[in-house]
């Protein structure tokens, strides 16, 4: 007798044959089925019910349900009946097609254990706990009674052994989201994103689902020692695409792009007349090159540094030197700055001549002369 037999032409069921059932009662440890066209009872321990652990009964079958059952044992008054050897059969064809296919499918945490989860797909699948989630998690309580979109990964009838994993579906999916956003990125694009993070050579930041390195020199407008002296990590940004290498998948993002430059609204910031504290930057045979403001460098040519004549700039200035410098001349667009330290220096000697004018302007309105007042105290002495 074999197992697509109808229950209708069976009166005396032999071990191994499947038979439908109507559930009767439902006990705490067994359920009583009754089996059309059948005399005897028929009865599913509750160890018979599902592949996993059941604590009652009517946690896994309720009254009036009709069920599939396979006849494990046969008495006089009653039939022994397995619903977990049915759903198993069906559940073994049903893997090997999705795990020769990697077929995703659902299933729902009925348990979480030490290492992992377990679901009930007709036998008992396990997910190891490095398999759940392609991050790492501390906790799984959560994950009881939730739904998880799976494949097999590993399958052994013999041992009834089955493997899952959530983890793989979800790379995938990530994968696939990752190319599909490869092709639509373009060089010059301004994204958000988020730091994700730091190297002593830039910061890489995700861009959505997918992760671009902002080079050191692409942080900021100024000299940058370190990123984390600009940037940390979990902080929100805004790049600028630069490249994007879709073979290698290496996408090559800037900050600095996406920031104000340092030579805008320069002409506010900086003015002729102005005397600015400064830098030097680079030394050159023409001139000094100064920072007055941060990526901002203007020049003093070599006529203006000195009122003595100078071969070269090496003879009285050395590159980080802290100067006052005077502004001769702005020039946002072509983003150049005239600069003087000559004029500095005329300056100071004209205050200097000044205030001995005003000294002697001063002597002379008294009315006397130092001389005239020692003269004055030698013929007292006399």
């Amino acid at each position: 007798m074999t197992e697509e037999m109808n229950q209708i032409d069976v009166q005396v069921p032999e071990v191994g044959d499947v038979v439908k059932g109507i559930v009767t009662k439902v006990e705490d440890k067994h359920v009583d089925v009754d089996i059309p066209n059948c005399k005897q009872t028929g009865i599913i321990p509750i160890s018979e019910l599902s592949s996993l652990h059941v604590e009652k009964a009517s946690d896994v079958v309720n009254v009036d349900d009709e069920l599939e059952l396979k006849v494990t044992k046969v008495e006089d008054d009653a039939l022994i009946l397995s619903k977990r050897a049915v759903d198993a059969d069906r559940a073994w064809e049903d893997l090997e097609k999705k795990f020769e296919s990697k077929e995703v499918f659902e299933a729902e945490v009925k348990d979480v254990v030490k290492g992992g989860l377990v679901v009930d797909i007709g036998v008992r699948g396990f997910i190891p706990a490095s398999l759940v989630e392609a991050h790492f998690v501390e906790d799984f309580t959560d994950y009881k009674g939730k739904t998880l979109t799976l494949i097999v990964v590993e399958l052994d009838r013999d041992k009834n052994r089955v493997i899952l994993s959530h983890r793989a579906v979800v790379e995938k999916e990530q994968s696939e989201r990752k190319q599909d956003f490869l092709q639509t990125l373009e060089a010059g694009q301004v994204l958000e994103g988020k730091v994700q993070r730091l190297t002593d050579f830039g910061a890489f930041v995700d861009i959505g689902g997918i992760d671009g390195l902002v080079h050191i020199s692409q942080l900021s407008h100024s000299h940058v020692e370190k990123p984390s002296d600009v940037v940390e990590e979990g902080q929100d940004v805004k790049v600028k695409v630069l490249s994007v290498d879709r073979d290698n998948e290496r996408i090559s993002l800037s900050i600095k792009e996406t920031l104000p430059g340092p030579w805008s609204n320069i002409g506010e910031k900086v003015k002729p007349g102005d005397v600015l504290d400064g830098k030097v930057q680079r030394l050159v045979s023409f001139g000094a090159f100064v920072e007055v403001l941060p990526g901002v460098e203007g020049l003093v040519h070599i006529s203006q540094i000195s009122n003595k004549h100078i071969g070269t700039p090496h003879e009285v200035l050395e590159e980080g030197q802290d100067v006052k410098v005077k502004v001769l001349d702005v020039n946002e667009e072509e983003e150049r700055i005239s600069l003087s330290m000559k004029e500095l220096e005329e300056n100071t000697d004209k205050a200097e001549q000044e205030d001995y004018r005003q000294y002697q302007a001063k002597e002379e309105s008294s009315g006397f002369q130092l001389g005239e007042m020692i003269g004055d105290k030698l013929n007292k002495l006399k």
